[in-house]
């Protein structure tokens, strides 16, 4: 179950990475940058839970503060995403099964706010202040509204994968096979103790059947 989760992360945090970089990041728009690795990090998050979506958030960060063309110290950016990956965690539905969308929609708006803010909070500690002359206001904004319009588009298909491989069909597939063996041999025993059973009930009647005639043919020669 850990490597599934392993596996599945480092790939969808790498595609998410170079879509941003190659794709998103080329686009130019007006304030901030849709951050498709903020919601694959939520989306994973929401099935893993809270330890699980830390740890997903710290790597997600790491990899996006070496990736270039990163223009911010190290580890920068994996603090942020540990922290928003961890808060999200808590959210995880009991069943691992959201019952409407608002929610998620709620924790996207909330972690891109979150996200922005703290970034621009650690940057000042560090001394960046990019984000003062940018506009806070304007990054928050543009932040919250463009994660919103993705996130319909990757928070449940991530869940969706997410979900399918802590279920692991592999070994679902193997358990139903044995099952399958169980209940066709106890059906096959049924089976063959009715059959049995049947023989034998065919056999005591054909016994019956010739004691009856041979004292019939008897007692006619005795009369």
């Amino acid at each position: 179950m850990r490597v599934n989760r392993i596996l599945l992360s480092t790939s969808l945090v790498v595609v998410a990475l170079v879509v941003q970089v190659s794709v998103l990041a080329r686009l130019h728009l007006p304030g901030a940058v849709p951050d498709l690795l903020l919601l694959t990090v939520l989306g994973l998050a929401l099935v893993y839970g809270h330890v699980g979506g830390a740890l997903v958030g710290f790597g997600a960060g790491l990899l996006a503060d070496l990736a270039p063309p990163a223009d911010h110290a190290a580890g920068r950016y994996a603090l942020v995403l540990c922290v928003i990956g961890y808060l999200a965690g808590l959210f995880k539905p009991d069943n691992g099964k959201l019952k409407s969308a608002t929610g998620p929609m709620v924790v996207v708006v909330v972690a891109a706010v979150g996200t922005t803010l703290l970034y621009a909070g650690v940057g000042a500690l560090v001394g960046d202040t990019t984000a003062r002359h940018v506009g806070l206001g304007s990054l928050l904004f543009t932040a919250a509204l463009y994660d919103l319009l993705l996130a319909p588009f990757v928070v449940p298909g991530i869940m969706a994968l997410a979900r399918r491989a802590e279920n692991d069909p592999l070994a679902e597939t193997s358990s139903q096979a044995k099952k399958s063996d169980i209940s066709s041999g106890w059906l096959s025993g049924g089976t063959g103790l009715r059959i049995g059973g049947q023989r034998g009930g065919l056999k005591v009647r054909t016994v019956r059947a010739r004691t009856a005639r041979a004292g019939r043919i008897k007692g006619v020669k005795r009369l």
